[in-house]
């Protein structure tokens, strides 16, 4: 199977982040967010690259779900597994996002923090 570099990459700094102190992960999700948004569309375009060979029956039986009785069923497990993606790919948005806005709050109690030890309070 080819590996996509896009996704390798993107799993690479995903993995060494979860090691990262919370000060080194603000710091670096911004490149964390574009290494998985580029990881995104190269799956994308690899996914649109391989239904654009597949032949006039595969490509009408995924679009509407006409053909031969084979033909419907194995598209079919393309499709599930295409919507299966779609929604694993939103869980990790949100999740992402639940995880930032997390971060984020961290972040600002630690600024207050340091911010009221400064003036001596």
């Amino acid at each position: 199977m080819h590996k996509i570099e896009e996704v390798e990459h993107a799993r690479s700094l995903m993995q060494q982040g979860r090691e990262w102190p919370v000060w080194r992960w603000l710091f670096e999700k911004g490149r964390v967010r574009a290494a998985a948004d580029r990881a995104t569309e190269a799956l994308a375009a690899a996914n649109q690259k391989v239904k654009d060979s597949w032949s006039d029956d595969l490509k009408r039986a995924y679009s509407n779900g006409k053909g031969k009785a084979e033909v419907k069923e194995a598209v079919g497990r393309v499709r599930e597994a295409d919507e299966e993606a779609t929604r694993t790919t939103d869980e990790a948005e949100t999740m992402f996002a639940e995880a930032e806005r997390s971060m984020n709050g961290k972040a600002e109690a630690a600024r207050r923090a340091v911010a009221a030890k400064a003036s001596g309070r």
